[in-house]
């Protein structure tokens, strides 16, 4: 049996509709910062929709890291370890609590490449969320897939953070990642599973949400510049854990902000630009 390339999965669409319920919304602020009204007909936070449009995938369909297993809509990638790289959002408009919102999904671009850690495979995938046909938010999300770590790679070195003139401390929790994984309905095991985290994928704590350290960005640059967003761009450096606190940092501009986060020995973990409307 031949087994098609994965280049083939390019322009597969999906497609999907939610509405905007405050509840969702309502278990992302008990873990985020910030007063914004979640009443109905109110802007969702920048990032927020990400509690939205739920994969309920059975348990007899998903892979051993606890995401659903691949070759669906997603290419089926061999590469066992999954984490996001980062992504580009623009903002055409609001989505609103309340709204019905139409969510297409599309395979834009498929990578298979080798680094100083070995095969990867890079997935880049677009959303378009309309409500009643009007454009309200477009998203490009990239997904890094990752064999297993051999026993004696060493562990990679990243650059150290700039200092900035805003800085805000975060401390992470074992329960402030469950409540995020609920609110989001993640089954991704570096999140909760601290055995899964430590024997199988090598890492000493629980994985710190990428989204999660996304939206914390996007909320400390929309707060440092006062105005929403008409677009962010952020990437993952290095992962952050639940066992120690890191800082995120912003840089304002006049047009939009630098934004980036530190883990606790000042290791870059992400980076974004934010632009203002």
């Amino acid at each position: 049996m031949t087994t098609a390339p994965l280049t083939d999965w390019i322009g597969r669409q999906d497609q999907h509709h939610d509405r905007l319920d405050p509840r969702p919304a309502q278990q992302l602020r008990s873990i985020l910062p910030g007063e914004d009204s979640l009443a109905p007909g109110t802007a969702l936070p920048p990032l927020w929709h990400w509690a939205y449009f739920p994969d309920f995938t059975p348990l007899s369909a998903l892979g051993r890291d606890g995401h659903p297993a691949r070759g669906g809509f997603l290419p089926p990638v061999a590469l066992p370890r999954r984490m996001w790289a980062g992504g580009r959002l623009q903002f055409p408009g609001d989505l609103r609590i309340g709204d019905t919102v139409e969510k297409t999904s599309r395979i834009l671009e498929v990578r298979e490449k080798t680094g100083r850690s070995g095969a990867l495979c890079f997935v880049t995938v677009e959303h378009r969320f309309t409500v009643a046909g009007d454009l309200r938010l477009i998203e490009e999300h990239d997904i890094v897939y990752r064999a297993d770590p051999a026993p004696d790679a060493p562990t990679p070195v990243p650059p150290q953070a700039d200092p900035a003139p805003i800085e805000e401390a975060i401390t992470p929790s074992p329960v402030m990642l469950f409540r995020y994984s609920a609110a989001t309905f993640n089954g991704h095991r570096i999140h909760y599973d601290p055995d899964y985290c430590r024997d199988v994928e090598g890492y000493p704590g629980l994985i710190f949400h990428g989204p999660l350290t996304a939206t914390l960005l996007a909320d400390l640059a929309r707060r440092t510049g006062g105005r929403p967003l008409a677009r962010f761009d952020f990437r993952a450096i290095s992962p952050l854990y639940d066992i120690a606190p890191f800082t995120l940092r912003a840089a304002p501009g006049a047009d939009g902000a630098r934004v980036w986060a530190a883990g606790p020995d000042n290791a870059l973990a992400m980076t974004a630009v934010a632009t203002y409307r």
